[in-house]
């Protein structure tokens, strides 16, 4: 991809949202329309909702559904992706709970990682392999660009009493079960700051989709290793996301603002053009169809001669 053809893309680029338990819709999200797809690799969690938040086009998708009927293994995080990218998304931001593993991180506190350490087992991970081969860097897992607009927005935001914290290593469990106080212990002597379910394959993903990515994550518990303070539970993840959820809409008005007055370029934005291993004439078609939408900058627009 040209850095002209690149600059066209951002000019033209949407910000995406994804949010996580508790947040099902976007206050202030206006001329809203939904969008159901269909993709290469399934159905997504739910329609997407495209609109304008200040000033801004945006889409929105809640990652476990409306309702919350998806497990974070049961998330179709390829679909949701891929779709992301077919709306044109190039900034990506997640919205989610994490335990703290830190005495540091208190519960109503906001975290925007850097790093992440990946215990999940049972969920794709890739849009490559079926004869594509393709190893995007993930040195630096999320966008350092996109992190900082939306940690300092986040700091201009927090309620009094809260402290939004820079960088730290989000741990990626399979769930759905909370953590053993065996393996929190473990995480914590690992270097890990905060834990959470579904953020690791979202931003991998979403690298191999050239988009940049950013999480807001926000601390719910202090998961099961402190013992001044009761293991995680539903009830007090649900309690403490509504006490978050006043501060999310300034968050991401403070975002939206600063995308406004600049488009950044991202590493992310070109993470395939030293990644594509495999010669395109020797993919499968029906791999080439369903990777189109990624690789046709490089490779060129797929014309499948079967028709």
């Amino acid at each position: 991809m040209t850095s002209t053809a690149l600059k066209d893309r951002l000019q033209q680029a949407r910000v995406g949202v994804i949010g996580g338990s508790g947040l099902y819709a976007i206050d202030g999200l206006e001329d809203v329309s939904e969008v159901v797809l269909e993709t290469p690799f399934g159905k997504p969690s739910d329609a997407f909702r495209i609109g304008r938040l200040h000033g801004v086009d945006v889409v929105f998708l809640a990652r476990h559904g409306r309702g919350h009927h998806l497990l974070p293994t049961e998330v179709p995080y390829r679909a949701n992706i891929w779709g992301m990218r077919s709306l044109q998304v190039g900034w990506l931001i997640s919205v989610s709970a994490v335990g703290s593993l830190r005495e540091q991180l208190k519960p109503r506190d906001m975290v925007v990682p850097e790093q992440f350490i990946d215990r999940t087992m049972q969920r794709p991970a890739s849009f490559f392999g079926q004869g594509c081969v393709a190893h995007v860097s993930l040195a630096d897992p999320f966008c350092a660009q996109l992190s900082n607009l939306l940690a300092s927005a986040a700091e201009a935001a927090m309620p009094a009493g809260q402290t939004l914290h820079r960088g730290g290593t989000y741990l990626c469990m399979e769930g759905p079960a909370f953590s053993t106080k065996a393996e929190s212990e473990l995480y914590r002597s690992w270097g890990c700051d905060v834990i959470g379910m579904t953020n690791h394959t979202e931003a991998r993903l979403a690298r191999e989709a050239e988009i940049a990515y950013a999480s807001l994550s926000m601390v719910t518990d202090y998961d099961c290793w402190h013992s001044d303070h009761d293991a995680v539970s539903v009830d007090m993840v649900i309690a403490n996301l509504h006490a978050n959820a006043a501060a999310t809409g300034p968050i991401l008005k403070g975002v939206m603002e600063a995308l406004k007055a600049d488009r950044p370029e991202s590493p992310a934005h070109s993470a395939l053009a030293d990644a594509l291993m495999t010669r395109p004439e020797t993919v499968p078609a029906a791999t080439r169809e369903a990777l189109d939408l990624f690789t046709s900058p490089y490779w060129g627009a797929f014309r499948n001669p079967a028709g």
